[in-house]
């Protein structure tokens, strides 16, 4: 096989020709048959209506061009398309999507690779050989083959091979309205301007007409993106916390030799610099993919993001994130990271719209914290939206409101203003004490797991932080923090809680929660297999790290450990017996220890209930996790659509079993808590109430809602109902929460 150098000299030579289109087109083809060795090479154009039509071929009946046509989907030709992705074949026959041509002449041929042909980021005509005899492509051959393709795509692009016109017309999108689904990711609603965070660069200039000056852009670049990356971390608010880890991490992607390298051999081989950082972002793109490891394929958004800085650079784009931006930001990504989540800020970032992106992800998690709506899992959403177009994000409903029609735009409006005069009322509450009409007293607490959650402790009306989750801290770094940083971490945070309790749950990941620095374990149910406490004492030296920096950084102070899905007895007295041993580690040295330690359990395993008899004496306080609790009572994926909202957290089984742990625990007068969704949720608020939770732990921008509900409630008139409905056969206690509410002037 000819190298893709001479491929792209060749290609050069043949673009500055004096030839007509048609004559460049079957020059190319034929060229690129003879260097892949292949008895047939065919290129097929996009016209409109997403058909594509066969324009050139050197192998296949001559008859067959500009007479076959493939919708978009349709055969091997067509899936190339519609997933812009290669496909390579040793039988394509065999393959369940080929569709035989009879006019082509194509049945004698049985290996097939072919690749996309990208022009604006958008799928412009696929390029194609075959063989007779079985074959097994290379990759070498299939990276040969998409380089020639960027080739085609420049040259149609400006006319070289096909009209100008035709192009524009099949690239041209409706500009129409569109809902898109998606999942929520974090709460909340917005409306604002298009903003596309991984910018579509049109590389227009894809061949090399000096390769060594193009090295020397490419170089200048890498430089500058470096230095760019220096200077945010020399900014004030990345000083430290989790925004620092995770731009440390995106440093050392810069300054990756495997990935300059690449970038290089691209430039060597007759690419353009701009190019050449697309084809190298490609490749890496492609393996992250095949990666099993959910961590490494999330890292992708970091290399997306390096990416388009360089191609931003190379095209003579400012810093993308200090370009004009209109004042209500909608961003729109394939995905995002944390850390550039943090660099746009909370001032003129509204919402967020993402093609991935999970529920635990980084981002989203930060997103919360910054209470920034966010919906992921919106597919086509870099497709159909365009820069400037007005955007609706409904993250309470699911779904994207693209270039709405004006009775949508007023309807959300009108939504929006009764929200807002809902937030002022709830905000005029924050110093009010949450006291119930008949006199309960309820502590609003606030979950957290990041430095930036601490900042809204005040501004929320949270009397203290019954969850912090300290798996954060380990997730956005890029190794293992080392005892000083972890004692240093854990000391800002109880710093910024000033004289408010902090409850610390130690690590916990696994399931879908893991650390780029932990061997991974292939499972079958990972959210109920080696997580949490049974990672931490199976590494025992990482949890007796983590607890010996709990300890130094709270001295004379009061310290709360909870430690997560302890399953039995057994589990909690093995994990105390390994907190005293550090204790007694502390005090052998002369350390000065806590004032007061607690040590709790977080009650999400159904086991567990059943034992409370024997591990309430043990524990200073419960808190229950209605999330898993949920999961596992009820064995069903919370993260599956399919059967997530099958079980309502309302279902007098669930609710039952929490009146259980409340009853038991105040039999013995031990301190409860809830700290899982339910507590957040209105009507799951209300029911709690009545089943005799006096703590709940939530977001912090829900509580004022929730703390309206306390004010407006009869606690002991409502816990006289729950009594009565859950003796009925009652799929749901839903309806009569809702009717409750109601008759009482309760706003839900």
């Amino acid at each position: 096989m000819t190298g893709p150098q001479f491929l792209m000299r060749r290609l050069l030579e043949i673009m500055k020709s004096g030839d007509t289109p048609e004559e460049r087109l079957a020059k190319v083809v034929k060229l690129v048959a003879g260097s892949m060795v292949a008895e047939v090479c065919s290129v097929y154009i996009m016209q409109p209506g997403n058909m594509l039509e066969l324009f050139e071929t050197e192998g296949l009946n001559r008859e067959a061009v500009h007479q076959t046509r493939l919708a978009v989907g349709e055969g091997l030709v067509g899936l190339i398309a519609q997933t812009s992705k290669p496909l390579r074949l040793r039988d394509a026959p065999a393959h369940p999507k080929f569709s035989f041509r009879p006019e082509t002449g194509e049945e004698i041929y049985s290996s097939m690779l072919g690749v996309p042909i990208m022009y604006s980021s958008k799928v412009v005509g696929v390029l194609v050989v075959q063989n007779a005899r079985q074959r097994d492509y290379a990759d070498a051959e299939q990276e040969a083959l998409e380089t020639v393709a960027m080739g085609f795509a420049e040259m149609i692009g400006n006319g070289a091979l096909v009209s100008p016109n035709l192009v524009a017309e099949s690239l041209r999108s409706s500009r129409g309205p569109e809902r898109l689904g998606g999942r929520r990711l974090a709460d909340g609603a917005a409306i604002g301007t298009a903003v596309l965070h991984a910018p579509r660069f049109d590389i227009t200039r894809t061949i090399a007409d000096d390769p060594q000056a193009e090295l020397e852009r490419l170089e200048a670049a890498i430089r500058d993106v470096q230095i760019q990356i220096d200077e945010m971390l020399a900014q004030p608010v990345l000083a430290a916390g989790e925004s620092r880890d995770v731009m440390e991490a995106f440093r050392m992607f810069a300054h990756d030799p495997g990935w300059q390298r690449r970038m290089r051999e691209g430039v060597e081989s007759s690419l353009t610099a701009e190019a050449a950082v697309k084809r190298a972002h490609d490749l890496t793109r492609a393996r992250f993919q095949q990666v099993p490891d959910p961590y490494i394929r999330a890292r992708l958004s970091d290399m997306d993001d390096l990416a388009n800085r360089l191609l931003n650079r190379l095209q003579g784009g400012a810093n993308v994130f200090n370009s004009e931006l209109p004042d209500d930001v909608i961003l729109v990504a394939r995905d995002m990271g944390p850390a550039e989540l943090l660099d746009f800020g909370e001032g003129k970032l509204k919402g967020v719209v993402l093609e991935d992106g999970s529920a635990g992800s980084h981002m989203s998690i930060v997103a919360r914290a910054m209470n920034i709506p966010v919906i992921g899992t919106a597919r086509r959403a870099t497709e159909v939206i365009d820069p400037g177009d007005r955007v609706i994000v409904d993250a309470e409903h699911n779904q994207v409101f693209v270039r709405p029609e004006p009775d949508v735009v007023d309807a959300f409006k009108e939504i929006e203003s009764i929200r807002a005069e809902e937030e002022a009322r709830w905000q005029e509450l924050r110093n009010v004490p949450a006291v119930s009409k008949d006199g309960v007293e309820i502590d609003m607490l606030c979950n957290a797991g990041l430095l930036l959650d601490m900042q809204h402790l005040g501004d929320a009306g949270a009397v203290g932080v019954g969850l912090f989750r300290t798996e954060l801290h380990f997730m956005v770094r890029g190794r293992l923090p080392r005892m000083q940083e972890q004692t240093r971490y854990y000391r800002s945070v109880l710093e910024a809680a000033g004289d408010r309790p902090v409850i610390f749950r130690t690590l916990d990941v696994g399931g879908d929660k893991l650390l780029p620095y932990m061997k991974r374990e292939t499972e079958e149910n990972p959210a109920m297999g080696w997580r949490a406490i049974r990672i931490s004492l199976d590494h025992e030296g990482l949890f007796r790290m983590q607890l010996r920096a709990l300890l130094a950084a709270s001295p004379g102070q009061s310290l709360s450990i909870m430690f997560p899905m302890v399953a039995d007895v057994a589990e909690f007295m093995s994990a105390r017996e390994v907190l005293d041993r550090e204790i007694a580690w502390a005090c052998q040295r002369g350390r000065t220890l806590p004032s007061e330690i607690r040590v709790g359990v977080m009650l999400e395993v159904p086991a567990l209930v059943w034992r409370l008899p024997a591990l309430l004496p043990l524990v200073d306080f419960v808190s229950v996790g209605s999330n898993d609790l949920m999961q596992f009572l009820y064995a069903v994926d919370r993260g599956s659509p399919r059967v997530s909202d099958r079980y309502d957290t309302l279902s007098p089984a669930f609710l039952s079993v929490l009146r259980r742990i409340v009853r038991q625990c105040e039999d013995t007068g031990t301190p409860f808590s809830i700290c899982g969704e339910m507590a957040g949720r209105p009507l799951e608020a209300l029911a709690l109430l009545g089943l005799g939770f006096r703590q709940l732990s939530m977001r912090s921008n829900v509580i004022a809602r929730i703390k309206e509900i306390v004010l407006s409630t009869d606690i002991a008139q409502l816990r006289v109902e729950m009594e009565r409905w859950l003796a009925r056969d009652e799929r749901t206690l839903r309806p009569l929460l809702q009717e409750f509410a109601g008759r009482h002037h309760i706003e839900i």
